[in-house]
């Protein structure tokens, strides 16, 4: 990850991105930020992981009502949480946060957001997974890395979004906002590690 996120400097001087995005509160400030900085943002919302639908459908509307205030496009990608589980999690169920499921899982999400980018014209891809204190950067960037390399045309952009007082000012956004803010990643193998899935 680049160590300098005070400069936008977006790979090859592109003025749009796409982002994808897990949810609304990591969304948050980099969408503002980009925007700030006259980078236009359209977010790739695909989360196949995401369990059960319902939560996948809290978490989508959210990103809808955030993206609607900036008035950028939301794309959402298919969902399908049975394809996530027999390519990700078969044999990795009991992996622990920041194993080896969670770099299937960003693998997974990021080819098909690479895919998306090459096919509609965008240049460059990044992630608002990289902005989760409870995510390995080192996987995302990882995940990135290699999707873009599957697919013509696109850059990934190994942003660190935590830095630059973007991590205190999504702290901000949720607040004010009044984001439904997740206390777990999103598949049903993280929520068992969090103290409500015990």
């Amino acid at each position: 990850m680049k160590e300098n996120p005070t400069i936008c400097e977006v790979p090859g001087g592109a003025r749009k991105v796409l982002l994808h995005a897990c949810c609304a509160p990591c969304s948050s400030a980099i969408v503002e930020y980009l925007m700030h900085n006259g980078i236009e943002p359209v977010i790739f919302y695909s989360n196949s992981n995401i369990f059960p639908a319902s939560e996948y459908t809290h978490r989508l509307e959210e990103c809808k009502r955030y993206a609607d205030k900036w008035g950028i496009r939301l794309v959402e990608d298919s969902y399908d949480h049975d394809s996530w589980r027999d390519t990700c999690a078969k044999g990795l169920e009991n992996e622990r946060e920041r194993g080896k499921r969670c770099l299937e899982c960003f693998t997974f999400r990021l080819l098909s957001a690479a895919r998306y980018a090459s096919s509609h014209g965008f240049t460059v891809l990044s992630t608002t997974l990289a902005s989760s204190r409870w995510k390995s950067l080192e996987q995302v960037d990882e995940a990135g890395h290699w999707a873009c390399s599957q697919v013509e045309g696109v850059t990934w952009w190994d942003r660190n979004w935590r830095k630059g007082g973007l991590q205190e000012r999504r702290n901000q956004i949720i607040k004010e906002e009044n984001f439904y803010n997740q206390l777990y990643c999103g598949c049903e193998f993280s929520f068992r590690q969090t103290p409500d899935g015990k």
